[in-house]
C-alpha cells in the first residue's frame, strides 16, 4: 500500500523500494466546475496545466537550460529524465502527465529533481490554482505506487506550484511533498533555478 504524505513530509524511496532504478512520476489534477470557471471552460479556452522537472546540481541551480524537462524539451541531456508529453486538457482519471526517471543514469552532479506544474497562459486566461482540485503527485516503481501526495489546499492567486522534490541524501533517494505556490508561471521557477 502506498504511503500518503502531508505537506512537508519526507520518505526514503531507497528504503521503501530497495534496488530502485527506474521510477515513474505521475501528476494529476482536475478543473473545478462552477460559475467562476464556466466562462473559461467549454468556451474556446482550455484549462491547460503543464508538468516540468528542474534537474539541479549541488548549488541548487540547473547546470544548463537543457536541464529543464517540459513539453518543449522532453528529455534531459543524458536522457535520464523523459517527459511523456503534454496533456492539453487534464480530462479523465489517473495521471495527466507522466515523467520517467532513470536514477542509475542520472549524472552524479544532479542532486535534486523539482517537479512543478504551471498553468499555461494563466494571466491571459484569468486562471489560477484556486480553480484546480484533486491535484496530486505520486512515485511509482515497477507498476507499484510507493508514495502519493494530494495537494489539499486552496491556492487562489498562484499560477505555478512546486508539487514535490526527489533528492539524494547520504546515498539514499528521498522524496519530499512540497505544495508551494508561486505567481508568475514557469518564469518564476526559472528565476529561482537558473
Amino acid at each position: 500500500m502506498a504511503i500518503s504524505l502531508l505537506k512537508g513530509g519526507k520518505i526514503s524511496l531507497t528504503k521503501e523500494a530497495p534496488g530502485l532504478k527506474n521510477i515513474v512520476i505521475g501528476l494529476g489534477w482536475d478543473a473545478k466546475s462552477g460559475s467562476g470557471l464556466s466562462r473559461f471552460i467549454g468556451m474556446g479556452t482550455d484549462f491547460d496545466l503543464d508538468a516540468s522537472v528542474f534537474l539541479l546540481d549541488e548549488t541548487g541551480k540547473m547546470p544548463t537550460q537543457d536541464h529543464l524537462v517540459y513539453y518543449g524539451n522532453l528529455k534531459s541531456p543524458d536522457k535520464s529524465v523523459q517527459h511523456q508529453g503534454d496533456n492539453l486538457t487534464g480530462e479523465g482519471d489517473g495521471d495527466d502527465e507522466v515523467i520517467n526517471v532513470n536514477l542509475k543514469q542520472l549524472p552524479a552532479n544532479i542532486q535534486k529533481l523539482v517537479f512543478t506544474v504551471t498553468i499555461y497562459e494563466a494571466v491571459s486566461r484569468k486562471q489560477n490554482f484556486g480553480m484546480v482540485k484533486n491535484a496530486f503527485i505520486r512515485v511509482v516503481n515497477q507498476g507499484k505506487e510507493i508514495v502519493r501526495y494530494n495537494l489539499g489546499e486552496e491556492f487562489s492567486h498562484e499560477t505555478a506550484m512546486n508539487f514535490g522534490e526527489l533528492y539524494i541524501h547520504k546515498g539514499e533517494w528521498k522524496f519530499q511533498a512540497i505544495g508551494q505556490g508561486l505567481e508568475g508561471g514557469l518564469e518564476a521557477f526559472l528565476k529561482i533555478y537558473s
